[in-house]
C-alpha cells in the first residue's frame, strides 16, 4: 500500500487533538499542504488548496469545510501563514510520523 498523507494525519491523535483544538494549528497545517510536496520515502504525496482545506476541517470535526481554510493565508488572522509556509511545529510533527516536506521547484 502506498504512503498517503491524508490518512496518516487522521490516524495521528496529538495531530487530530492540536487540529480540534487550534484554528491556528489548522490554517498553519492547511498553509503547509498547500504548494508543498511530502514525501515519505521515495513516495511522493500532494494534494490542492481545496483537498488541504477539506482535510483539515475534517480533522477538526467541528462541522467546517475546506472554504473555512481555502486562501486563509490572505487573511492574516493571528498566528495565519500564508500557502506554502510550512512553520517549525507543523514540520516537526509531520517529521514525527515519518513525512518531509519539500517546496516545488523553481
Amino acid at each position: 500500500m502506498k504512503p498517503d498523507l491524508e490518512q496518516d494525519l487522521f490516524a495521528n491523535s496529538t495531530i487530530k487533538d492540536k487540529c480540534k483544538y487550534s484554528k491556528v494549528y489548522s490554517q498553519n497545517l492547511y498553509a503547509a499542504m498547500c504548494n508543498n510536496r511530502f514525501f515519505y520515502g521515495e513516495n511522493e504525496w500532494t494534494c490542492s488548496w481545496r483537498m488541504s482545506g477539506g482535510i483539515v476541517a475534517d480533522l477538526r470535526d467541528c462541522g467546517e469545510d475546506y472554504l473555512d481554510y481555502y486562501c486563509s493565508g490572505m487573511i492574516n488572522l493571528d498566528g495565519s501563514v500564508s500557502e506554502s509556509v510550512v512553520t517549525d511545529e507543523i514540520r516537526l510533527d509531520l517529521a514525527k510520523i515519518g513525512w518531509i516536506v519539500k517546496p516545488y521547484e523553481k
